[in-house]
């Protein structure tokens, strides 16, 4: 049958939802999920889904997905965890220090239905509950496994939390944790040299878990508590969200990162405080990177600042940076937020020197650091500004970055997403121009756009079929 037989005049028909993951940038240590060995996979491409044994097949969804530095971790739709990459500190929870380059289920919480999941440098943390409690949000619990957790498996943690405390998120960061309750208390543990442990004070060696009971909204007024609704942890530093929609940093902000203003070379918040450039804008989503730090409006705004030297701010190199000369090589800062992108965001993720984002009409625009092609499309070893990213087809419900990597989790909701699914997977150099001139005639943008870029970045048809 030809193809506009199928496609002609027909309606598009409601199929099942599939979710698909891809993975693609740095890949040293196997962190793409692709048994090749190639270092650099600058074309994203979906993980097949029997790649990691789903019960449900093609139909397998996801629910979440995280990147570390250099090692990635999944949640399958059944509450499985899967992880797969360097390992190690533990991070892959599977009780070895091996890297590998396939995923496997963490088995040590198969009797545990997980939901979520945060990657920090060398450490992994998820958000579980019971499958025999059901689903109930109070039975949801914080397991931690990797480095300066106290276990290569994953380990049951209540901190500073009481044992019946529900945990809504939590986040990693190089060297510290920080876990978020559902009555928006912040609790944070591990190492605290720049005061990434918001307890007004600095810190040598591992800390404990403490609670977070002192922000500072005003600076001539007393510090007190605010109920936070997000947390997210840069490498030295960390952001959180009021449930009024206000932004609070803490912790390093020599190169801006904190977004206060000041800019010196040994300048860190001791607790969090309230990032005054953003009074008056409702922020319903923060991220923290390496040293940067973005934010997405509830208006679909997104607003960044801090290091800016790798174009991770996606403002250009020339656009109102501070310069400041460190080990002989200038460094560019910007220590308030700056307007990126004015509408049209909804997601935002910041990986150690680069920033992907989602917007309203489906697409993926990333831009900063792009050495290994975890940020834009074209081969530059900088994206200074928003480029898109159109090899992942279907609609974007997760994205991740990590150290040099990148990962995208998107659904398919209908016959067509589910047939572009198919021939996204089947592009080659060879067959590009054939499938772009069926994906124009189709109305599957998505599709020619794939095409057309892999037509101009591979004009020799050279391609990894990894």
């Amino acid at each position: 049958m030809a193809i506009d037989e199928i496609f002609g005049e027909t309606r598009p028909v409601l199929a099942p939802t599939k979710s698909a993951l891809y993975v693609w940038g740095y890949n040293h240590s196997g962190q793409t999920g692709r048994k090749c060995e190639e270092q650099n996979l600058r074309i994203p491409k979906q993980l097949p889904p029997d790649l990691f044994g789903c019960p449900a097949g093609d139909n397998a969804r996801w629910l979440d997905v995280a990147c570390g530095r250099e090692h990635t971790a999944a949640v399958a739709s059944d509450g499985s965890l899967f992880t797969w990459g360097a390992n190690e500190f533990g991070q892959l929870g599977d009780g070895t220090e091996t890297s590998r380059k396939h995923p496997k289920k963490v088995k040590y919480l198969q009797n545990e239905f997980v939901i979520s999941v945060s990657c920090g440098a060398h450490c992994t943390a998820a958000i579980a509950e019971p499958r025999e409690k059901n689903g109930t949000i109070a039975s949801r619990r914080l397991w931690v496994w990797g480095q300066n957790q106290g276990s290569n498996y994953p380990r049951l943690f209540w901190g500073a939390f009481s044992p019946d405390t529900a945990i809504r998120q939590v986040s990693c960061g190089a060297v510290h944790v920080v876990a978020l309750s559902e009555d928006g208390l912040l609790q944070a543990w591990g190492y605290n040299e720049y005061g990434q442990l918001g307890r007004g004070v600095t810190c040598e060696g591992l800390q404990k878990a403490r609670v977070i009971n002192a922000y500072a909204k005003f600076l001539d007024e007393a510090p007190e508590l605010v109920k936070i609704t997000q947390v997210s942890c840069g490498e030295y530093h960390s952001a959180a969200i009021s449930e009024d929609g206000e932004v609070y940093t803490w912790g390093l902000g020599s190169m801006g990162q904190l977004g206060h203003y000041s800019l010196q070379s040994d300048d860190k918040e001791l607790i969090p405080r309230r990032v005054v450039a953003l009074n008056g804008i409702i922020v319903k989503d923060v991220a923290s990177g390496g040293v940067h730090t973005c934010a997405v409006t509830t208006k679909g705004a997104l607003y960044a600042w801090g290091g800016g030297q790798a174009g991770q701010l996606g403002v250009g190199p020339q656009s109102g940076f501070f310069s400041l000369a460190v080990n002989n090589s200038e460094t560019m800062f910007r220590n308030m937020p700056v307007l990126v992108l004015p509408f049209g965001v909804k997601q935002v993720a910041c990986g150690h020197s680069h920033t992907l984002v989602t917007t309203q009409d489906g697409r993926i625009h990333g831009w900063g650091y792009n050495s290994y092609g975890q940020a834009a499309n074209q081969k530059c070893t900088y994206a200074w500004y928003p480029s898109p990213i159109d090899w992942c087809v279907g609609e974007v419900r997760k994205l991740a970055a990590g150290g040099g990597h990148s990962a995208v989790l998107t659904d398919a909701c209908s016959l067509k997403e589910l047939c572009e699914f198919r021939l996204a997977d089947s592009v080659t150099p060879w067959n590009a121009s054939m499938i772009e001139d069926v994906a124009y005639r189709t109305g599957s943008d998505a599709l020619v756009r794939l095409c057309e870029r892999l037509r101009e970045s591979h004009p020799d048809g050279g391609i990894c079929n990894c």
